[in-house]
């Protein structure tokens, strides 16, 4: 029977982090490259190649980027977390005794009487000590330690996920219509996710998608405008 039936509810807690990686990785890959194409579309001399160059350039330039930055923070975070596991493990070969009331005062102070915090301790340690003080001292966990390589590779795809439905959208439209189709096809994208992001979260729906859309569609008015003037400057 599964936790949902057995108490009659359901966290969603546990599909924060990797909720939020894909609405910001594909959310990214909507706005960045479709303000991007609607930016070229918009410059006067821009030809429909030059607007599939741009967009194919930005989907490989976002999604690397993505990747790379993930990868890079999530591998700091991993260094700090195997850090502090080295040096606990030192400090139970050093002093197994210290690091027993250690535990123990923490369970004192989640509620436990001493008696009894000291007898969890006890058997804690004695079934995996290092797991029970990265757990209960440090906060971590083998479900929310850091993964690199997997947190860089999820960003990456959930980039170009979001980007490849502009890119499509210009693809398939006339010059004339480039700009309004892509807009048009994006928002209606990220209207979407916001709204299925807020019902997995359990957030309101409508302030999901009007937030989205809003700083959306301001992304993608931004850059037409800046594409116009220099595209007719030019």
């Amino acid at each position: 029977m599964s936790m949902r039936h057995r108490h009659g509810e359901f966290h969603r807690l546990s599909r924060i982090g990797w909720l939020r990686a894909a609405v910001l990785g594909a959310n990214d890959g909507i706005v960045s490259t479709a303000s991007l194409l609607v930016g070229v579309a918009s410059a006067a001399r821009a030809e429909p190649g030059d607007i599939m160059i741009a967009g194919v350039a930005g989907l490989v330039a976002g999604a690397m980027s993505m990747a790379a930055g993930e990868y890079v923070s999530v591998r700091s975070q991993a260094d700090s977390e195997e850090a502090e596991l080295a040096m606990e493990s030192r400090e139970l070969q050093d002093d197994p005794d210290g690091e027993h009331r250690e535990l123990a005062e923490i369970y004192v102070r989640r509620g436990l009487d001493r008696e009894l915090a000291q007898r969890v301790a006890t058997e804690l340690m004695a079934h995996d000590a290092l797991e029970a003080h990265a757990r209960d001292e440090l906060g971590l966990s083998v479900t929310l330690a850091a993964r690199p390589l997997q947190a860089a590779a999820a960003s990456a795809i959930s980039f170009a996920s979001g980007a490849i439905l502009p890119i499509i959208a210009a693809g398939l439209s006339s010059r004339s219509l480039v700009t309004p189709i892509t807009i048009g096809v994006s928002l209606l994208a990220l209207g979407i996710l916001g709204a299925i992001s807020a019902r997995m979260a359990g957030a309101p729906i409508g302030r999901s998608v009007t937030r989205v859309l809003f700083w959306g569609a301001l992304a993608m008015g931004i850059t037409a405008g800046v594409g116009r003037l220099f595209g007719v400057a030019a």
